[in-house]
């Protein structure tokens, strides 16, 4: 299995006592340890806050001291080891997703999880048909471009680091050799636009007034400093909510497994997609079954909330870091046009598409609602949680438990889930011109169903 591979290249004994190895390693635990308690000083918060998670500050770090950057401290050998721990690191933020969070009671939350979802989806498949557009009408003509790229902004903004490294060795094994790095590279772009951007946002929501966020900064500072590093000294519970994450990944990976068998009765096609599928969020499956099993047997005070939410924000940065420190830098250089222009029209499609939901679907809350999916549509999971935290602090909009739930079922389909899997194969089969089209037309249909379901199409007061 690719993902049991990777752990096992990252873990690899012929590598483990190497002096590349032991570097890497030691430089790679510095950054985990700054980066938890770097969080934690108020300056840090203010700048994550404003603009710039202390995250990609670190992983700008690894690409100056990189074998691309201009002091070259570190080899391409050690990047190549940075670079095995992102599947080990995406089990570890998807297991503890949904162990650190109560399971929501959905009860007369249906109609706003499905417009979250129906919102959702609309961004990813707007993501490709503008990607479409973009390589055919604005690339294509100019330059030798390759046609997968029309799927690098869903790729790269819906599914993030997590995703272009899925889909490294599929774009690899379709001769798109760059597709790698320039998925890492628009995932960075992605999370980049949804700091600065959503810092914008949510400045903008409290001067006019449209979030819940009652409090000043000085009391959300105490917000985010509420956890605590005293947990760390329970090797007990430790050991118990590492061996639930264990748990968690085993059930994901048991499910790929008996995926992976079935694949065997399909053609030659169908099996190549279905073995591309990522175990990722299987493993989020796992995640929510063992907190069910736990919250039906009364045991979830096995469970500490602040360490799993730790474990996830951990990973997600160290994952951030080592993507953008095994970047590329001399493919990303020569395909800067690609870049921005993708970016810019990502940027674009997402405004667009969240306006039309604010207008003709969202009757309440539609700042929080709004704010946590842009978020998610162009960073990460946990970019849009930060952003849905900084608006509404106090929950007072029950957003949180819509956007988890809603995250359930937008993740299998998008964001690394089997759709963004599936693309790269069937772009290339298809073409570019009946795959945008395709795109746009599940796109209008999304917003369509949406609008229709809320009754708002001719209710313009």
């Amino acid at each position: 299995m690719k993902y049991l591979q990777s752990l096992s290249s990252f873990l690899g004994s012929k590598n483990i006592f190497s002096d590349s190895f032991a570097v890497s390693l030691l430089f790679f635990c510095l950054i985990g340890f700054l980066l938890l308690i770097g969080r934690k000083i108020n300056l840090a918060i203010k700048i994550e806050r404003f603009g710039l998670p202390i995250a990609v500050i670190c992983g700008f770090v690894g690409i100056l001291i990189g074998p691309y950057g201009v002091i070259n401290l570190f080899t391409e050998e050690n990047t190549k080891i940075w670079e095995r721990s992102l599947t080990p690191l995406l089990s570890l933020v998807f297991a503890s997703l949904m162990l650190g969070r109560p399971i929501p009671n959905i009860k007369g939350l249906i109609k706003p999880i499905l417009n979250q979802f129906l919102l959702a989806i609309s961004l990813g498949f707007g993501q490709f048909f503008v990607g479409g557009l973009v390589v055919k009408y604005f690339l294509e003509p100019s330059m030798d471009v390759n046609p997968l790229m029309g799927c690098l902004i869903e790729v790269g903004f819906e599914g993030g680091h997590g995703a272009a490294t899925i889909l490294g060795n599929s774009f690899d094994k379709l001769g798109f050799s760059e597709g790698l790095d320039l998925g890492l590279a628009m995932a960075t772009m992605g999370l980049l636009s949804s700091s600065l951007l959503g810092s914008l946002f949510v400045f903008c929501g409290k001067v006019l007034r449209f979030s819940n966020s009652t409090e000043n900064f000085q009391e959300e500072n105490k917000f985010v400093n509420q956890f605590s590093l005293n947990l760390f000294d329970d090797f007990k519970a430790l050991a118990i909510n590492f061996g639930l994450v264990g748990i968690a990944i085993f059930i994901g990976i048991f499910l790929a497994r008996i995926v992976n068998f079935i694949s065997i009765f399909f053609g030659e096609f169908s099996r190549d997609v279905i073995q591309s599928l990522p175990v990722f969020p299987l493993i989020l499956i796992g995640s929510l079954l063992v907190r069910y099993v736990l919250e039906k047997t009364k045991n979830v005070d096995f469970i500490s909330q602040i360490f799993q939410r730790e474990l996830g924000i951990l990973s997600t940065d160290l994952l951030i870091f080592a993507s953008m420190a095994s970047l590329n830098v001399n493919i990303i250089l020569v395909n800067l046009k690609p870049i921005i222009l993708l970016t810019t029209f990502g940027l674009i499609w997402n405004i667009i598409c969240i306006s039309i939901f604010v207008f003709f679907v969202f009757e309440e809350y539609w700042f929080e609602k709004s704010l946590a999916e842009f978020g998610n549509s162009t960073g990460v999971v946990a970019s849009g949680l930060l952003l849905l935290r900084l608006s509404d602090p106090k929950n007072i909009s029950k957003t949180l438990p819509i956007f988890t739930s809603k995250q359930l079922f937008a993740q299998l389909l998008l964001s690394g889930g089997f759709f963004t899997v599936l693309s790269p194969f069937l772009l290339q089969k298809v073409g570019l011109l009946y795959w945008t089209e395709l795109c746009a037309l599940l796109t209008l249909l999304i917003i369509g169903l949406a609008i229709l379901l809320n009754n708002k199409i001719f209710d313009f007061n």
